[in-house]
């Protein structure tokens, strides 16, 4: 307990502990709060992550040197900094980094209009974190509690935090009121329930309260503790079984309307860009109204489906990173000029990446996200001056972006958005070559490759492509389905070959992932030889779950 009213320095490393505990315990639920049906790598992973990254460089300051109020606050604004994963990461890296930004000018312990002023400027770092701002996010919960914060200077530390705590619940419970996708599915914003516990760590470490319990399910209670009822649960949030990502080539005008769109269909919307291209996440069922609200204002390109329910693989590498397993795996080599590093998940994609010539190669992928001191250590161990990044992933550009500004490095990031577009941009590295025509090379010739995929669908649906029936087989190709096979992946693959691969198309890459059968590898590869006898035919195990095939044509 803190009865002398100030802030301390032991006050904020303990806090910060307890923020840590309270991040884990909650994970769970603050990820079911973003509808995955299993726990993933998204905001409750990666907002547990991000701390316990601080956490961690806290623990090396070490006690017996009692490190004042300046060291601390430096050491919490660095482990945020580079222990930042994904978007939601990201953003909480900003709040306490902001928050350690005017904690650090305290020669001595801080008062409440100090703890007021450092809650302010976190959250305004946060704003500053996020290119197109969205209301009824983290965002708004920690504006409204600075906000109640600031205003409750005079009633002590305890009495700020109290205001801050009982206003950000507010603003929490009235995040569906402000994102359709929120209401929809009757739960309230992850990231906000993540700052919340903020709070409650603070009022943890200073009036000695016991931190919040973890929700059994649904995670209603971080809804709805001091802020009345709130949004209960969802019955159906299980039910939301795919999640559909693809760059959407439209005019600004027409977000709104597209937004609209969505709405009606899934939930986890996230669209972010500006100008003429944005990054599209939802999770749906309908996974063929999620692609046609797209063409309906644009043209929707780097489409991904990913069936939740299947991420075994990715859950694992979740585990793993957080008992601190995951890295990137250095590889040696002769120095060059421009170095490429890579971020992808199982050993065949990771193999294909290293013939292809990348240097380093970052474990990650689809709801994998690597932190920022990861993409930063390959970086830096990359046998070059200059470097390539691939991310490979829409969640994970910011954050080698964020790395990339980091570095001493020349370093540019090609945001890829897939596995394929990562492969044939690496069609034009030349090693020899500097990182600014690198990067304009393997852009041009990502955008020259025609790409396919070939998953299947759990739901009927319909499109341009006719009626779809669950367990259909789909091709996809440049934000489309193209093709829908009832007999399996073998026969979507050919039929989509039909359809993309031209006569005078030379080179045909199959890169296999799960579900992939030597029998139906070699039905593809025949018909490849009577039908496109011009095309050569490779293949490579690749092991990604999800796509029994990816398709890539020259």
């Amino acid at each position: 307990m803190n009865p002398a009213g100030q802030l301390g320095a032991p006050d904020l490393r303990r806090a910060m502990r307890m923020y840590a505990e309270a991040l884990a315990s909650h994970r769970e639920a603050i990820n079911r709060l973003n509808v995955y049906p299993v726990p993933d790598g998204d905001t409750g992973t990666n907002m547990a992550l991000t701390a316990s990254s601080v956490v961690a460089v806290l623990d090396e300051l070490g006690e017996e040197e009692e490190p004042g109020m300046e060291r601390t606050c430096q050491a919490i604004s660095h482990g945020a900094l580079m222990g930042a994963r994904g978007n939601s990461g990201l953003i909480l890296s900003q709040v306490l980094r902001g928050m350690a930004e005017v904690l650090a000018r305290e020669e001595g312990p801080a008062g409440p209009s100090s703890l007021a002023r450092a809650l302010g400027r976190g959250a305004e770092s946060a704003y500053g974190a996020v290119t197109r701002p969205v209301e009824g996010t983290i965002l708004t919960v920690a504006r409204v509690a600075a906000e109640a914060a600031a205003a409750a200077a005079g009633t002590g530390l305890v009495g700020l935090l109290e205001r801050a705590r009982q206003a950000g619940a507010a603003a929490l419970a009235r995040t569906p009121e402000q994102l359709p996708a929120l209401s929809q599915a009757g739960v309230v914003d992850a990231g906000g329930a993540g700052y919340l516990l903020l709070i409650d760590a603070w009022l943890s470490a200073l009036d000695g309260r016991p931190l919040p319990e973890a929700p059994a399910s649904s995670g209603a209670p971080l809804a709805s503790r001091g802020a009345g009822e709130g949004p209960g649960p969802h019955d159906s949030v299980a039910d939301l079984r795919y999640e559909v990502m693809y760059l959407l080539e439209a005019p600004e005008e027409a977000i709104a309307g597209f937004r609209e769109a969505w709405a009606g269909l899934g939930d986890s919307i996230v669209v972010v860009g500006s100008g003429s291209l944005w990054s599209c996440h939802i999770h749906t069922d309908d996974i063929g109204g999620a692609i046609e609200a797209a063409l309906d204002v644009g043209r929707p390109r780097n489409i991904r489906v990913t069936d939740l329910m299947e991420e075994v693989e990715e859950e694992r590498w979740v585990r793993e990173a957080a008992a601190g397993g995951a890295g990137p795996a250095p590889l040696p080599g002769h120095a060059v000029t421009t170095a490429v590093v890579a971020v992808a998940n199982g050993e065949g994609i990771k193999r294909i990446f290293r013939s292809l010539g990348v240097g380093q190669v970052v474990a990650g992928g689809q709801s994998m996200n690597p932190s920022t001191a990861e993409l930063l250590s390959a970086v830096e161990g990359a046998p070059a001056g200059e470097v390539v990044i691939l991310p490979n992933n829409p969640n994970i550009v910011p954050v080698a972006e964020q790395a990339a500004r980091l570095s001493p490095k020349q370093v540019r990031v090609l945001p890829t958005k897939g596995i394929v577009e990562g492969f044939a941009a690496l069609m034009e590295y030349d090693p020899e070559a500097g990182a600014e025509d690198n990067s304009r090379a393997m852009a041009e010739a990502a955008a020259r490759v025609v790409t396919g995929e070939v998953t299947r669908a759990v739901r009927s649906s319909g499109g341009p492509a006719g009626p779809i029936t669950e367990g259909d087989w789909l091709g996809l190709s440049g934000g489309r389905i193209e093709v829908v096979e009832a007999g399996g992946p073998s026969d979507a693959a050919c039929a989509l070959l039909a359809k993309l691969c031209r006569d005078d198309h030379e080179l045909v890459t199959l890169i296999e992932g799960e579900g992939a059968r030597p029998a139906d590898t070699r039905r593809i590869t025949e018909w490849l030889a009577e039908h496109r006898p011009r095309a050569t035919a490779e293949v490579h195990h690749g092991g990604q779950p999800l796509y029994p095939y990816l398709i890539s044509i020259e």
